[in-house]
């Protein structure tokens, strides 16, 4: 047993609130972009470092380790309060970013990268738990606009923010930099954020607590590693399927469950969580190959796929607050099936696409899916949080965050198995096939015949990667259908943190 809290937030002022909000999203853009700029940054500190070996586990221990917390943060947040484990998360993840610039070899870098990762999964989903907490279901959804922008923004301007670094500076700062962010963020929360501790009693679920994040850990290990032999990947298999049984044993017998079950009768938390699941597997699709169609298929540089991939996340920011702008004077239903139409709007000029339409084909094609991202992952969000009371809201604002890592982690995976069996079936050089078309010095030796015999051998792997995108996309579509007609941030009831009080009430209160 351990001394657990209910909290009451008083009506926050809205010049108050606006300072949380400036927390909660420079703490997330801090969380996110820590994902994508250390990729121009990793050269470079590969070369000090040494250790080559590890350079992908930098990436994934990363990854690993934040998704696997995710949902234990949020129950703990709706048992203790958001700011104590907001605080958690936050002075952890800059622990493990002043350990990273200091360390001294891949392999130490490779743990502090560990620990920032066990820090980042407090930060992104309590700082959205917070300001759904602050903020009526009509404002929520404007806000929620403003903070799903955040991962486009830091999608754009991480890769160039990393050599920008690296090339002027020293790849230490590259972890420094969330020094000053993460302090400012603590402070405001510190400051501006009211949370009155009122004594209750709680059964903190330690069980339940290590069979998640067994479950999801090695969940994610087997998405992420792929190079685990046969018997490797059985045996985490195995264990994934083992530890999630008894989860779900385990969490049907206990009074507070770490995983509450009954989130998934909520016909809205259904719909939400899975079609975040189904456009994280999407999103894969267009950022990881799109670019090496562009690249390897039209003989274009990595500065054409670097703007179509900028142009993408800017139009997915575009979307986020154009989405927040519209709900709160139409529904669910309508903005998540205008935003699955753009996906297949989008998936369907990929898979019309060929190396003779040229890149603004592929970019109108990776515009109008951004676009749809942003509209769906903001109603996805607003509709989760908006669905579920005080003490369910952080375990429901999490589960939606880490179906959509898992969902990125899946897709990785899952195309990467398309394109390489359909790669298979087409040219004896599948192995290292899209390797020499992005090689100029292989393009410049090779002869006519068979530099079009791969061309052709990959335009048509491709081809099937994006049958696969429309197909999520159409999915999403079916998903945003089983919203509830006529349900929308307006026809919800009021925040209780704007009628006076917000209540933190454990499962039921």
């Amino acid at each position: 047993m351990a001394e657990a809290t209910a909290t009451i937030a008083p009506a926050i002022p809205l010049p108050r609130r606006k300072l949380i909000l400036a927390a909660c999203m420079a703490a997330s853009f801090m969380a996110a972009v820590e994902a994508t700029i250390i990729a121009t940054a990793m050269p470079s500190i590969a070369s000090s470092l040494g250790g080559f070996g590890l350079f992908a586990w930098v990436f994934s221990a990363y990854m690993l380790t934040q998704a696997a917390t995710i949902p234990v943060y949020g129950r703990l947040a709706d048992i203790y309060g958001r700011r104590k484990i907001f605080f958690a998360g936050a002075l952890l993840f800059l622990l493990g970013s002043t350990l990273c610039g200091f360390a001294h070899s891949m392999l130490q870098l490779v743990a502090f990268r560990a620990i920032q990762g066990l820090g980042a999964g407090g930060v992104q989903p309590i700082a959205n738990t917070i300001v759904g907490d602050i903020y009526t279901p009509v404002e929520r959804a404007r806000v929620q606009g403003m903070l799903s922008g955040v991962f486009g923004v830091s999608a754009v301007i991480g890769p160039s923010l990393g050599a920008f670094i690296v090339q002027y500076g020293d790849w230490p700062i590259v972890f420094w930099m969330n020094l000053p962010i993460g302090a400012a963020a603590i402070g405001m929360i510190a400051l501006f954020l009211p949370e009155q501790v009122q004594s209750r009693r709680h059964h903190v679920d330690y069980q339940g607590s290590v069979l998640l994040l067994l479950a999801i850990g090695m969940l994610m290990l087997l998405m992420q590693s792929g190079g685990l032999s046969g018997v490797m990947r059985a045996s985490v298999a195995a264990i994934v399927v083992l530890a999630g049984i008894a989860l779900v044993l385990h969490e049907r017998r206990v009074a507070e469950p770490m995983l509450p079950l009954e989130l998934w009768r909520n016909r809205v938390i259904v719909s939400s969580s899975v079609g975040s699941l189904v456009t994280g597997t999407l999103m894969m699709g267009v950022t990881a190959y799109l670019p090496t169609y562009v690249q390897g298929n039209m003989a274009r540089g990595a500065n054409v796929s670097a703007v179509i991939l900028a142009l993408m996340s800017v139009v997915w920011v575009l979307g986020s607050a154009t989405a927040g702008l519209c709900l709160p004077r139409t529904t669910y239903r309508r903005i998540a099936s205008l935003g699955a139409l753009a996906l297949i709007a989008g998936a369907a000029m990929l898979i019309a696409l060929t190396p003779a339409l040229g890149p603004v084909w592929a970019g109108v094609g990776a515009v109008l899916i951004g676009g749809g991202m942003g509209f769906c992952n903001t109603t996805f969000m607003v509709s989760v949080q908006t669905s579920v009371s005080w003490g369910q809201r952080g375990a429901a604002t999490s589960s939606t965050m880490f179906l959509r890592f898992l969902g990125q982690s899946l897709g990785a995976a899952v195309f990467g198995a398309v394109l390489n069996a359909s790669l298979r079936g087409r040219t004896q050089q599948a192995a290292d096939a899209l390797d020499r078309l992005m090689d100029p010095r292989w393009r410049a030796t090779a002869t006519a015949a068979d530099l079009a015999h791969l061309i052709d051998a990959a335009t048509a792997a491709m081809r099937h990667a994006y049958l696969l995108t429309g197909t999520l996309a159409v999915l999403a579509l079916l998903l945003a259908l089983t919203y509830p007609p006529g349900l929308g941030p307006a026809s919800q009831s009021t925040s209780p943190a704007r009628a006076g009080a917000v209540k933190a009430r454990g499962r039921r209160g």
